[in-house]
């Protein structure tokens, strides 16, 4: 049913198309091009204009030939770096990286297999329910294309996102919420040879303060890190001012607020401590999601794993996809693994067995 030496012809041609975020422009037009030669309605979206980027949001929608809800498929068109003249080569039925670059499976190993369920259902005259495809563009750098989406734009009823990690058959059904924090201290400068004791050091206030968080694994359902500090001018001033930047991730919302809170009261009681001034900022990126085994949208993708001979695995994740957004947006989402493993790292890679099983599923959803 799925042509294979095509299927690998848009996998490689896809992998080797430059497409940082904010620069998928080369990689939207050839999505594009796919879409119009398979008859579909295409429209781009604004986007691009948003987040400063060339390209914006793909868009498309093919009617049904038999009654049911129309389900969303999303990709993403970006990658992280090093992601630039990406060589892709097959050993032992696996595609690799040739060079020092990532793969871009993340998220190639999505639209391939999009594209191609697709071709097959043109080309073979398959009934199918309504679908709208969202290929979008700087996700990974916030999931801004998802995020400036026109809710308007959707007309999907249940969705599904292709872009986790594992074998196909994985089901993230839990997807968590996120605060970004950043947090700037301002003491005061002073010589640390004549004075020291006239300053007030920034870095020894924030000393304090981390090592009163709770960081790392919080519990089952929560995590929170300090990824980056930054402060001091020269070894022998007292440093007036430091930036830290860092996360809390819950799968509970209660649980986000309770941490934010409390990180934001331990930075604070240092600062005090100090006679130092605190500037702490959270922002939500995204809500969490959580479905059970019992609901439509994963009785459905269960059903076509099955009739794929795959053996669905419902599974929780610590990160964030576009399937966060949609969910926000009132669209069911689920998020999906492609079979790509190791991704966001050079020793990426994909079986192409994977790509197969993963056309064939998407052609499933779409008849069953």
């Amino acid at each position: 049913m799925v042509n294979e030496d095509r299927l690998e012809n848009l996998f490689v041609e896809m992998v080797k198309i430059d497409s940082p975020s904010g620069g998928e422009r080369q990689l939207a037009d050839y999505v594009r091009d796919h879409l119009e030669e398979l008859g579909l309605e295409v429209e781009e979206d604004d986007a691009g204009e948003k987040t400063g980027g060339n390209a914006g949001n793909i868009l498309a929608f093919l009617p049904g030939t038999k009654k049911g809800p129309t389900i969303l498929f999303t990709a993403h068109l970006d990658r992280v770096e090093p992601g630039k003249n990406i060589e892709p080569v097959q050993d032992d039925g696996k595609f690799r990286s040739r060079g020092e670059t990532i793969l871009a499976a993340d998220d190639i190993s999505g639209i391939a297999p999009i594209l191609e369920a697709l071709y097959c259902i043109r080309e073979q005259g398959l009934d199918h329910y309504p679908v709208q495809l969202v290929f979008t563009v700087s996700e990974e750098v916030g999931l801004l294309g998802a995020k400036n989406l026109q809710q308007e734009s959707l007309k999907a009823d249940l969705g599904y996102a292709f872009d986790s990690n594992g074998p196909v058959g994985n089901i993230i059904i839990k997807g968590p919420t996120h605060n970004s924090i950043e947090i700037k201290i301002r003491g005061k400068a002073s010589h640390a040879g004549i004075s020291p004791e006239e300053g007030i050091n920034a870095i020894k206030v924030a000393a304090k303060a981390l090592a009163g968080c709770k960081l790392g694994r919080i519990d089952e359902e929560t995590t929170a890190n300090i990824g980056t500090i930054k402060g001091g001018k020269a070894r022998n001033i007292v440093p007036d001012e430091v930036d830290l930047s860092g996360e809390i991730r819950s799968h509970s919302s209660q649980k986000l607020k309770q941490e934010t809170e409390a990180m934001q009261q331990v930075f604070q009681e240092a600062a005090d401590e100090y006679g130092a001034e605190l500037e702490f900022k959270s922002e939500n990126l995204y809500p969490a999601f959580e479905f059970s085994a019992e609901e439509e949208i994963v009785k459905r993708c269960s059903l076509a794993l099955e009739k794929t001979g795959k053996n669905p695995s419902l599974q929780a994740s610590g990160g964030g996809s576009d399937a966060n957004i949609f969910n926000g947006k009132g669209i069911p989402t689920l998020n999906l693994a492609t079979g790509m493993e190791k991704a966001h790292s050079t020793d990426e890679y994909i079986a192409f067995s994977e790509l197969i099983d993963l056309s064939h599923f998407i052609i499933n959803i779409l008849k069953e």
